[in-house]
């Protein structure tokens, strides 16, 4: 109802009415059918140019904001677009409620993330080679390669005949949860204890001289986990091992934050694609979230910048750092001594939630 609208919408109906030929309305008399002062309309009719420019201005910074969401293909919200014009040359700073408002003005809309249920799994025959919960969800107090993160999902494809079982790609996945960055994966056609291998050895390969003394590597009790083979190789390469407790997904919770934002970004047709071409999408989103994707929790730097800022103090971009804890525990001033995690808790016990996790 027209009473119900803005009055902007309101003075331009009087606008309209008042132009038309043989005009005989009152203006005062359709400001108050409309609500309205009349000295309000004609306030709005005397910034009708400055209406104009803010509209051609609206227009343009929306230009930078649709290029920085498109960026690599990969939809991002209004945190990932802010981060994202920084690194624009020259970089653009434009803060998330301008970035907001213009994306509902032009009707850009980024994907929002839906629940993902946990799926309880059965483990009650491993539940005796499970390790303790040494981690106890302190993902980010030890600083950068101290503590890493691994879990397994898997992505349906295309079955190779219709009245087959479902078939899956699967996923390991290797992180350092200081700073996020994907450190390690592989990718297969079996959820095998060889899965997991393949990207510990990926990982050794690649990152090994990083590591610290007394590095963890926390996982689920999924049984490539808690396989002898496995304990084995961390035993070898003198890796501590960490185990969240049964039934509890927020003991890892970024790694879950990880694969939730992954398939909610890389672009594959669920039972259509086959298991090469799924394999290129993953190594694409890889480097993008490594090396292109921004994080707010970060610094609004991506994983690999993080790195380098936690380890040298360089802050890579041409604007001043943001006063918040990541960045103060990035340079190290409030990181506590690693040498002891806490202690295994029982599984009533209580634990840092930090659940801010499951939101980046």
């Amino acid at each position: 109802m027209l009473i119900q609208s803005k009055p902007s919408a309101k003075y331009e109906i009087i606008q309209t009415m008042t132009l038309r030929d043989n005009n005989l309305l009152n203006i005062q008399w359709l400001c108050n059918i409309a609500g309205v002062s009349r000295s309000g309309y004609y306030y709005w009719l005397g910034t009708e140019k400055n209406r104009e420019e803010k509209q051609r201005q609206d227009e343009y910074d929306f230009e930078l904001i649709l290029a920085a969401f498109k960026y690599r293909g990969y939809n991002k919200g209004a945190r990932g677009i802010h981060m994202r014009l920084l690194r624009f040359s020259p970089p653009t700073i434009m803060n998330t409620k301008k970035i907001s408002r213009l994306m509902r003005k032009f009707k850009l809309v980024c994907p929002v993330r839906k629940v993902n249920p946990y799926r309880a799994k059965g483990k009650a025959a491993m539940a005796g080679r499970a390790s303790p919960n040494l981690l106890n969800r302190a993902f980010r107090a030890y600083g950068a390669r101290m503590v890493l993160l691994s879990d397994i999902t898997y992505i349906p494809r295309r079955k190779s005949r219709e009245d087959g079982p479902d078939v899956y790609t699967y996923l390991c996945v290797i992180m350092d949860a200081f700073t996020k960055e994907i450190l390690a994966y592989s990718v297969g056609l079996s959820a095998d204890t060889d899965l997991v291998l393949v990207a510990v050895n990926l990982l050794i390969e690649k990152h090994g001289h990083e590591l610290k003394t007394e590095a963890l590597i926390h996982s689920d009790q999924g049984c490539q986990y808690t396989s002898h083979r496995f304990a084995e190789v961390l035993r070898d390469l003198e890796l501590r091992q960490s185990m969240s407790r049964r039934a509890c997904c927020w003991d890892n919770a970024p790694q879950e934050s990880l694969f939730g934002h992954m398939k909610d970004e890389i672009h594959y047709r669920p039972r259509s694609d086959v298991h090469a071409m799924i394999a290129r999408n993953i190594d694409d989103w890889v480097d993008y979230y490594n090396n292109d994707r921004p994080q707010w929790s970060l610094a609004k730097l991506t994983p690999s910048e993080f790195y380098i800022y936690a380890t040298t103090g360089v802050y890579p971009l041409h604007v001043p750092p943001p006063r918040s804890a990541a960045a103060t525990l990035a340079l190290g001033g409030s990181a506590p001594e690693p040498p002891e995690f806490t202690a295994l808790v029982s599984e009533e016990g209580e634990g840092n939630e930090n659940k801010e996790e499951l939101l980046q």
